[in-house]
């Protein structure tokens, strides 16, 4: 049997797709089972940006191509792209920038995980607020077995969503975190056969686009403001969007609906 070479697959790249209300960034790297590359950081950033400016945008989704997640960052660029403290700094901080760009997007965002989800590809997941996961979704950080300093800022992303202890057993072991052991912490939402998982996402997103857009995004700003250690200028930004929320045609929708028995419609304003 001839198997595709490196220079058969397509190059690595974000695929960007939208249908509806909901928006889609799929990590295409298959000759490195979706490994994530500098220039993958970019367009993740990138992507980012543009999404959360874009209103018609309901839901945001993040998943890997042909049925895995990321098996982390692409090493074989390292040699080049971090080498010294200087290139692992400016590596790091690439990495970083999109991970706080994904963290920001006003709308929710779901990581639909299968397979590996390893070392910068668990950032990645990690950043998203919801994570819908098959049953064969492990987590690992194998810094310890490459030999490479684990970025502080990525630590205390592990921590935060996983729980200190598990961050340290990933940090120190460089094992291999079952999906089973991932939901126990919440950092898994949901697990869930391989043929029930698109199903599942779809009702998700259809669920999330139904609710109202400045509530949501009201939520995820104070969410941030308290991870963050009460920053004042989130919290200033959260009681600003939670005023707009409460003064909005939105809002009078929902007591509408409320009180007429139906369901609400919101249109974000």
């Amino acid at each position: 049997m001839a198997f595709p070479t490196d220079e058969e697959f397509p190059p690595p790249h974000v695929a960007i797709g939208r249908e509806g209300e909901v928006a889609t960034a799929t990590l295409v790297n298959p000759a490195r089972r979706n490994a994530i590359t500098v220039g993958m950081w970019r367009e993740l950033e990138a992507f980012a940006l543009a999404v959360g400016a874009d209103s018609d945008v309901r839901c945001v989704i993040v998943r890997g191509e042909g049925g895995v997640f990321s098996a982390g960052a692409d090493i074989a660029g390292f040699a080049e792209e971090r080498s010294g403290a200087e290139g692992a700094r400016a590596y790091d901080d690439q990495l970083e920038l999109a991970c706080r760009a994904v963290e920001a997007i006003r709308q929710p965002t779901v990581a639909v995980l299968e397979g590996p989800v390893v070392g910068a590809g668990a950032a990645l997941a990690l950043s998203c607020d919801i994570r819908v996961a098959s049953e064969d979704v492990f987590f690992m950080v194998p810094a310890a077995r490459l030999g490479l300093g684990y970025d502080p800022r990525g630590v205390a992303r592990l921590a935060r969503i996983l729980g200190e202890s598990t961050a340290r057993w990933l940090l120190l072991t460089a094992g291999r975190l079952p999906v089973q052991r991932a939901f126990l912490t919440g950092a898994v939402h949901e697990i869930l056969a391989d043929d029930a998982l698109d199903g599942a996402v779809a009702r998700l997103a259809e669920r999330l686009s139904e609710n109202a857009p400045l509530t949501l995004s009201a939520a995820k700003m104070a969410l941030r403001a308290i991870t963050e250690g009460a920053e004042p200028a989130l919290l200033e930004e959260a009681w600003r969007m939670v005023d707009a929320a409460d003064t909005s045609d939105d809002y009078a929708e929902g007591r509408a609906a409320f009180a007429e028995k139906r369901r609400p419609h919101f249109e974000g304003r």
